[in-house]
């Protein structure tokens, strides 16, 4: 049975966030993962992953502006300032709360900007921050995004994605960036989802996971997640594979796919 964990910026909104990580534990989780922990400070944040036992698997860096429809910097041509204080940002977290991945969004396109100006930017960014790590115990995740879920969003499918990690790896001489595969999003795109995570199994750093079409519970919707559970088990993935989705009612109330492995 894989390592599950919760995305608790999701799941479990019933909770104060804070609060959120002693639900989690309550529930039999043993990771929790989160889209931004920047709203408390580190240390805060760490005393309730040592109060309840947990891992932090992994958080997001800097959405950009939220309010303006921004969902992620990585990519975007002109912001690569605000970008490296992001990630500086991110590792000051990361130090505290000893998480093994950080997740890096590509962002939406800019307007009048092309798909190689934005390549080549995500590239450039992605391997100033990975010479950035240096002798942490950490990797870099993208993840392509569905553009129903977020229109115009720079990447979205697999084989991008770990073109993109390869250019980024042959830059610094190592693998410090590989492809957070949420198989919500390769559905929606792509679909095939067991053979697409066998064909680029080496350079899968991180599994996320949801019903679809709806993003509820994972055993709800079109995906046979007992088989995919089974796959990823067969292929030796040791990560962590995170429930992101939108529970129907209270979180603790739909964890029976976790229990049950169904």
């Amino acid at each position: 049975m894989p390592k599950f964990a919760t995305n608790i910026s999701m799941m479990y909104q019933e909770h104060a966030f804070l609060d959120r990580y002693d639900a989690a534990a309550r529930d039999g989780f043993k990771g929790v993962e989160a889209m931004s922990v920047y709203d408390y400070p580190a240390a805060e944040v760490k005393a309730r992953l040592t109060k309840n036992g947990l891992t932090q698997v992994l958080f997001n860096c800097s959405h950009g502006d939220l309010a303006n429809g921004e969902r992620g910097i990585g990519s975007l041509p002109g912001r690569e300032d605000d970008f490296k204080r992001s990630i500086e940002k991110a590792l000051s977290y990361q130090e505290v709360l000893g998480n093994q991945r950080m997740h890096v969004m590509a962002g939406i396109m800019a307007s009048g900007k092309s798909r190689d100006e934005h390549r080549a930017t995500y590239v450039k960014n992605l391997t100033w921050a990975a010479q950035q790590i240096g002798s942490r115990d950490l990797v870099l995740v993208i993840e392509p995004i569905n553009t129903r879920d977020i229109p115009g969003f720079f990447l979205n499918r697999q084989d991008e994605a770990h073109a993109i990690c390869k250019d980024v790896a042959d830059a610094v001489g190592s693998v410090k960036v590989k492809v957070q595969m949420d198989f919500y999003h390769c559905q929606i795109v792509e679909g095939d989802l067991a053979m697409k995570f066998k064909q680029y199994f080496a350079g899968v750093g991180h599994i996320q996971i949801a019903g679809v079409p709806d993003r509820n519970e994972p055993d709800i919707g079109e995906i046979n997640h007992p088989y995919l559970f089974k796959l990823i088990d067969e292929m030796g993935y040791d990560g962590w594979v995170s429930g992101e989705y939108r529970p129907k009612g209270k979180t603790s109330d739909g964890l029976a796919w976790m229990k049950s492995g169904a």
